[in-house]
């Protein structure tokens, strides 16, 4: 077996992405036969070498899997809570063997879409900006409509850091008599909180956030908050291309 680069080595073992795989080994967390390495370049042979991550060995690349959940609301998309809060990792513990780790994230107050997978190529291709993926939301706000806000929320809004995000493309899909409306967001950025910080600038009150697409994939119509199921190279390929 050649020799390859150690971030990649892990992101094969579907330990995370290889942009996390190579911050796992810079924080020096990696060993090669016992030595700390924090090269993320740093060439290693599998088959003469034990690479061990926190202490414990990884083995050769585990087959590729990616599924998608219906994150419910108060999850974390993460693999675990310092503060013992409930995680995606605890809707599918003991169901699947392989490593899935969230490919980007879905505030905990949000529900909807989310990928888990162990491809770190995939990941790097669903949450990298320049691939310019389209995520799109169903959102449930409060407040006085008016063209003015509609205005608002597709403008260059400015972010608490002050980065100024793209024009999104918002559509109304319903306004209610009670000032309770319903909106759909396209985004291709996906800054964190993004779409709440729009709708309060536009003072309008966020009541429900619900990611419903990403790309060409959709979450299905029947599938019910906290299920799962794998998806196909099929649809992997149509969401890629």
């Amino acid at each position: 077996m050649a020799e390859e680069r150690l971030q990649n080595v892990l992101a094969k073992a579907g330990i995370a992405s290889r942009r996390g795989s190579a911050a796992i080994v810079e924080s020096g967390r990696v060993t090669v036969d016992g030595v700390v390495v924090s090269a993320p370049g740093a060439r290693v042979d599998m088959e003469r070498s034990s690479v061990c991550v926190d202490g414990r060995r990884i083995g050769a690349a585990e087959k590729k899997r990616t599924i998608m959940m219906y994150k419910p609301v108060g999850v974390l998309s993460s693999m675990s809570d310092p503060f013992g809060g409930k995680t995606v990792a605890d809707l599918i513990r003991g169901q699947i063997s392989e490593r899935v780790v969230p490919v980007g994230r879905l505030d905990k107050d949000s529900e909807g879409l989310l990928l888990m997978s162990n491809d770190g190529d995939l990941t790097l291709k669903l949450t990298h900006p320049r691939y310019d993926h389209e995520k799109t939301y169903e959102v449930k706000v409060a407040g006085r409509w008016s063209e003015e806000k509609l205005r608002i929320l597709r403008s260059p809004v400015v972010m608490p850091d002050g980065y100024a995000i793209r024009p999104v493309e918002v559509d109304v899909l319903e306004t209610g008599f009670d000032n309770v409306h319903r909106l759909r967001f396209r985004l291709h950025e996906g800054r964190k909180r993004q779409i709440r910080y729009m709708c309060s600038a536009a003072h309008l009150v966020v009541l429900s956030l619900k990611r419903v697409a990403i790309g060409s994939l959709r979450l299905p119509d029947g599938m019910k908050s906290g299920e799962w199921r794998d998806i196909s190279e099929k649809e992997i390929n149509e969401l890629l291309h």
